[in-house]
C-alpha cells in the first residue's frame, strides 16, 4: 500500500498549490517559503519524492508533479475542503477557523471515511471560500471567475469567492458584511489608489484596492 508521511503530503500540496501558478515549474525557493524551512531541506525533500515517483525534479529546473504525484495531492486537497465544508456547514464554525483545524483532519488516510464525508455533506462542489472540491476521481470543476480589481462598473456580480484566505482578511469581511453570494456592482474607482465604491448587497461602501484584488466575482 503506499503511504506517505505527514511532511511529504505538506510538500505535495504546496507544489500542488504553486503549480497553478508556475505550471512548467516550482522554484525549490517558493517551496521554502511556503514551507518556512531552509532550501537544502527542501531539496532532501525533493529527492525522497522523486524517489517514489512524485515528482520530476532536476537542479536548477524546477519541480513539478508526475501524474501520480498531482493525484495524490488533488486527494489531499479534496480532504481538506470538504473538512472544512463540514466545519462550516454541521458544527458551525466560521469561515475564519476552519483552515489550521482542516490542515490535521486532510492527513487522515480512510478513502472509505472520505467518501462517507462528502456523501454526508450532499457531494458539495466548493469549500466555504469558493475553491472547488476535486472528486474522488480527482476531477475539479471550474468556473469563470475574476478578481473585483477587474469589474466593469456599473455592472452585477455575484462575490464566489477569495483569494486570500487569511483568518484576518476573512473576518474583516465579516466586519463588512461581504461573504459568498453577496451582490456586488462597482459605481466609481478612485484614480489616485484605486480604491472603489461599490453597492454591497443594496448598501453602498468604499473599499481598498487591496481588498479588491483578494475578492473573485463573476456575472450575477
Amino acid at each position: 500500500m503506499f503511504i506517505m508521511t505527514v511532511s511529504e503530503e505538506n510538500y505535495i500540496k504546496v507544489i500542488y498549490h504553486l503549480s497553478l501558478v508556475s505550471p512548467k515549474g516550482v522554484n525549490t525557493n517558493a517551496i521554502a517559503g511556503m514551507i518556512e524551512t531552509k532550501a537544502s531541506s527542501v531539496t532532501d525533500m525533493l529527492k525522497k519524492l522523486s524517489e517514489k515517483n512524485l515528482v520530476s525534479y532536476q537542479k536548477y529546473q524546477g519541480v513539478t508533479l508526475t501524474k501520480k504525484g498531482l493525484h495524490s495531492a488533488k486527494m489531499i486537497v479534496r480532504k481538506h475542503r470538504l473538512w472544512e465544508v463540514f466545519l462550516v456547514d454541521k458544527l458551525n464554525f466560521s469561515w475564519d477557523e476552519v483552515h489550521e483545524i482542516a490542515e490535521e483532519l486532510e492527513h487522515i488516510r480512510s478513502e472509505k471515511l472520505v467518501d462517507q464525508l462528502e456523501a454526508f455533506l450532499g457531494f458539495p462542489m466548493f469549500d466555504p471560500h469558493g475553491d472547488p472540491i476535486p472528486n474522488a476521481k480527482g476531477e475539479i470543476e471550474k468556473i469563470d471567475k475574476f478578481l473585483l480589481s477587474e469589474a466593469t462598473l456599473n455592472t452585477d456580480y455575484l462575490c464566489v469567492g477569495v483569494k486570500n484566505s487569511s483568518a484576518l482578511f476573512l473576518q474583516y469581511l465579516d466586519k463588512q458584511n461581504i461573504y459568498l453570494g453577496s451582490t456586488i456592482k462597482v459605481i466609481s474607482c478612485e484614480e489616485f489608489d484605486k480604491s472603489l465604491t461599490i453597492i454591497l448587497n443594496a448598501k453602498t461602501i468604499s473599499i481598498s484596492n487591496k481588498i479588491a484584488e483578494n475578492l473573485y466575482i463573476n456575472l450575477q
